[in-house]
């Protein structure tokens, strides 16, 4: 995989607007990627994009998916003098929302601030919260927002361009949770094209992940795999305010996570999944972290629970500043976990006995 190839994909998808049930021009430009590529390309009424390619030989299927919708917030009302009320779709802090541009369904606008000057000492205290906040798109009435195109239910998202740091293998911007494993998925794909494996690769973008794990729901049914590995990042921890709270930082390689999310909706990763992504990760002296993350979650946690239980496995990269407009990850993660699942999904029909005892 090359980086530079990696990193302008990268740009063209993050910059979509995407928020959890508006995937639409998100699923469309992906879609477009994979026809190429595919045996055949699905779309479903949920918006789950299906990329089916046939190997050599007789094969399991094996499902590789990442999801397509980014954290945002959704237009909830609209008042007399034309400003937006608006709640929340996915992990949006409020603390982050305040004095943002912002796209509304392809309008600029900003979330206000009251000004320092006009605010009382008990609210300098405070963080507004979501009901407070408000969007301003430049309009003076109710009526002339409804002739801009803006309605109730219309999506909200951070404007905030992909940079690069000093080093450039640091990237930081908007939705790179989880656009950037959509671009990992394109990028196996067109690494498959010799079809030098067994059985079928279907590659799956969810939708709605960022609201239930719903998407991968619904897929995961559809596509009942053999096998399935979740592309996806995760949060950690090496920057002054969380070191020590998990043993994970950005320039270390993939994380597998051997548990994601709380008792009730998470996933305890079926340990013969765990000792295979690891021993390949160690054959192909790729580095690794493993962790226990119960405050994050990934599909795995909706896919390994469909039909009769499946086989299912997580190839995490690492970002710092988690669903805010500046996420930041190191394109050697990137790359080195593209690495890990092309070893894998190349030799999906040599994995051997991975049954539970």
């Amino acid at each position: 995989m090359e980086k530079n190839i990696f990193l302008n994909q990268l740009k063209e998808l993050a910059i979509i607007q995407g928020t959890p049930g508006q995937e639409m021009k998100v699923v469309e430009a992906l879609r477009s990627a994979f026809e190429p590529l595919s045996d055949q390309v699905e779309v479903d009424q949920m918006g789950n994009v299906y990329a089916y390619i046939q190997g050599q030989d007789p094969g399991p299927t094996t499902m590789v998916s990442a999801h397509s919708d980014e954290i945002g917030c959704i237009v909830q009302n609209i008042d007399d003098h034309g400003f937006l009320r608006i709640e929340k779709t996915g992990g949006v802090l409020e603390s982050l929302l305040v004095g943002r541009k912002v796209n509304v369904n392809g309008h600029f606008g900003v979330i206000g601030v009251k000004a320092g000057h006009l605010q009382t000492p008990e609210e300098r205290k405070r963080q507004p919260s979501i009901h407070e906040l408000y969007v301003d798109v430049g309009a003076k009435s109710k009526d002339e927002v409804l002739k801009m195109g803006i309605q109730i239910g219309d999506p909200i998202t951070y404007i905030s361009d992909m940079d690069q740091f000093t080093n450039e293998d640091l990237i930081c911007g908007k939705a790179i949770d989880n656009r950037s494993c959509c671009v990992l998925l394109i990028e196996l794909f067109k690494s498959l094209q010799h079809r030098n494996f067994k059985g079928t690769i279907v590659g799956v973008v969810t939708v709605q992940e960022e609201v239930g794990l719903r998407g991968a729901k619904v897929a995961t049914y559809k596509i009942n795999p053999d096998y399935a590995i979740v592309l996806d990042t995760i949060p950690c921890a090496d920057t002054p305010d969380s070191v020590g709270s998990i043993p994970l930082g950005i320039s270390k390689g993939p994380i597998i996570p051997a548990l994601a999310g709380s008792s009730i909706r998470g996933n305890i990763m079926a340990p013969q999944m765990k000792k295979l992504i690891i021993d390949y990760a160690e054959r192909e002296d790729i580095p690794y972290q493993l962790a226990v993350l119960p405050g994050a979650t990934t599909d795995v946690s909706a896919v390994h629970l469909e039909r009769e239980g499946i086989l299912a496995g997580a190839i995490t990269i690492p970002r710092r500043y988690s669903h805010s407009p500046v996420e930041v990850a190191d394109l050697n993660d990137f790359e080195q976990g593209f690495r890990l699942l092309k070893a894998l999904v190349e030799e999906n029909g040599q994995w051997g006995n991975l049954d539970f005892i």
